[in-house]
């Protein structure tokens, strides 16, 4: 079997994990493939996602690694054997491989925790105000309709079956950015509140009167999947994306999404009978803004 010439984050966990473990045993990688009788350039080729390798090999790699946690191991042979087919597979072509790996890292997903300073998280985004963003010249979307329908069809994970848990603190910024104009904005406005009905979707708005914060300058995204251990921190960046899976990292952007969402307005609550908003809340700023369009 050939090497791969395109790998999937996915994959490449795989690969970052094994080396991982690997090294906590502290074994060289000549050391760990002769123990199993492997070649040192395959068990190389493994743990930089180069190539695939056996469930029977996983399995026997983690026993010689001394790992003993099941479900983190039954985890690992779930991302070796799993396909990489889902309904992203049909925009191979027109996307690059970021977003569809966060289609792929979004589907397997129990909870998302999302940041934004400026702009609305793509989940939530509608079609009008997507599109702005992708017609603004330099960012790089040149086949805009295929972009538009991939990123519409990404928002299905948001009431699908057994959907993640998705929170999201969003910078009061983000509500001030008029990207289509004024109708565009007005709906886009609508459809937070509209989404913040969903049992499993709850939106903060970080006001412009609330303490500053060091996570404010960028935009991120934890996706936890159901081992926690192999959830990921994507950071997008202008032309590239980041992803972080080492457990520090995981931890840092934890605490920060935690301190973020304490210094933010209570979260959307439609539920309430009007009286109960007499206190500042993320529906009445958004409420306020509608008013003031």
């Amino acid at each position: 079997m050939g090497l791969r010439t395109t790998i999937t984050e996915r994959q490449r966990r795989l690969g970052f994990e094994l080396k991982q473990l690997r090294e906590k045993a502290g074994l060289s990688a000549g050391e760990a493939a002769e123990r199993i009788g492997m070649g040192r350039a395959q068990l190389s080729q493994i743990e930089t996602a180069k190539t695939t390798i056996l469930t029977e090999r996983l399995r026997q790699l983690c026993r010689l690694y001394a790992c003993k946690d099941e479900t983190y191991i039954d985890a690992l042979v779930a991302m070796s054997e799993a396909t990489g087919k889902g309904w992203w597979t049909a925009y191979k072509k027109p996307m690059e491989q970021g977003p569809l790996n966060m289609a792929e890292l979004e589907e397997n997903a129990v909870a998302l925790r999302v940041h934004q300073p400026l702009l609305i998280p793509g989940l939530f985004q509608t079609a009008d105000y997507a599109r702005a963003l992708f017609v603004t010249p330099g960012l790089g979307f040149e086949r805009i309709d295929e972009a538009l329908e991939f990123r519409m069809e990404r928002q299905r994970v948001l009431t699908r079956d057994n959907p993640p848990a998705v929170h999201a603190v969003i910078h009061e910024s983000a509500l001030h950015m008029r990207f289509g104009g004024t109708e565009v904005l007005r709906g886009q406005l609508l459809r937070l509140i509209e989404l913040s009905r969903l049992p499993n979707v709850t939106v903060q708005i970080y006001p412009f009167t609330s303490r500053a914060h060091p996570a404010l300058s960028s935009s991120f995204v934890h996706v936890v999947p159901a081992v926690a251990e192999l959830g990921t921190v994507v950071l997008e960046h202008f032309g590239s994306i980041q992803y972080l899976g080492d457990h520090p990292s995981q931890t840092q952007y934890g605490t920060l999404f935690e301190s973020l969402a304490e210094y933010a307005l209570a979260p959307v609550d439609v539920s309430l009978a009007p009286e109960a908003h007499s206190v500042k809340d993320s529906l009445a700023l958004i409420q306020h803004l509608l008013y003031t369009l």
